[in-house]
């Protein structure tokens, strides 16, 4: 009887094997079939990039957000929060907080000028009227479209990776078979050991380009998702924030 090779080594063999014909694969391909998946991974890495920045700024924006809601409402005076909420840079509830403090100021400059914000935000909002909430009001949806805006940047190359590489790949992959092909006709000969060499090099094209898109269609809709709920905090941040001062016009009314 002959020795069994273990199947751990026969594994390690077909890895190694695998690996190696890819390489060879890839530098014995066309120029065409080399310019395309040059082209794959210029894509795949400045996906990988986004990938990874997009994940850090959303993790640090849901983290900062938590603090800023803990120390919004702590209560405490407008001046304190807008202090202790600069350094939240990330959060995009703390810059829709600057954002309407900042409007409020120029509302209520008469006010404002005399307390240097040291008022809580019940004193702070009792002389505001209907005009002085729309303005607010205003202002805090331009500052969530801007963070929208900036949590959005750079996704749209994910799709527009997705959509497009696993095409790109194809068309590499159509073009290596054409040469494949175009070499059978000069050669005169059909047989397996001409056709499969060819055929093999021109459908790693295809395979880096579904490499390239699924990971960018994966994490797109991740992140997607994600800044979906970023957008529905900052929706009930406003939504909070202005029926304060509503409520605080309410009573101005009520008293008088």
């Amino acid at each position: 009887m002959g020795t069994m090779i273990p199947l751990s080594q026969i594994t390690v063999g077909l890895d190694t094997g695998m690996s190696t014909d890819v390489i060879e694969m890839v530098l014995h391909a066309g120029t065409m079939v080399k310019f395309v998946l040059l082209l794959l991974f210029l894509f795949s890495v400045v996906s990988w990039g986004i990938i990874f920045f997009k994940a850090r700024t959303l993790r640090r924006a849901r983290i900062e957000d938590r603090i800023f809601l803990e120390l919004f409402w702590a209560g405490g005076s407008m001046g304190q929060i807008y202090k202790e909420s600069r350094h939240l840079e990330e959060s995009p509830l703390a810059a829709l907080y600057r954002t309407g403090f900042a409007e409020l100021s120029k509302v209520k400059k008469e006010q404002v000028k005399g307390s240097a914000g040291q008022e809580t935000l019940s004193e702070a909002f009792r002389n505001l009227d209907s005009m002085g909430i729309e303005n607010t009001r205003r202002a805090l949806n331009r500052a969530k479209l801007s963070q929208m805006t900036r949590l959005s940047k750079a996704l749209s190359f994910l799709a527009t990776t997705g959509n497009t590489t696993p095409f790109i790949g194809l068309f590499g992959t159509v073009w290596g078979i054409m040469a494949s092909f175009r070499g059978i006709g000069l050669r005169g000969s059909a047989s397996l050991a001409v056709v499969a060499p060819g055929i093999s090099e021109a459908l790693v094209a295809t395979a880096a380009g579904l490499a390239a898109a699924i990971p960018a269609v994966v994490f797109f809709n991740y992140f997607s998702n994600k800044i979906n709920v970023r957008e529905a905090e900052m929706e009930n941040f406003t939504l909070d924030f202005l029926n304060i001062l509503e409520r605080e016009v309410a009573a101005k009314f009520q008293e008088t």
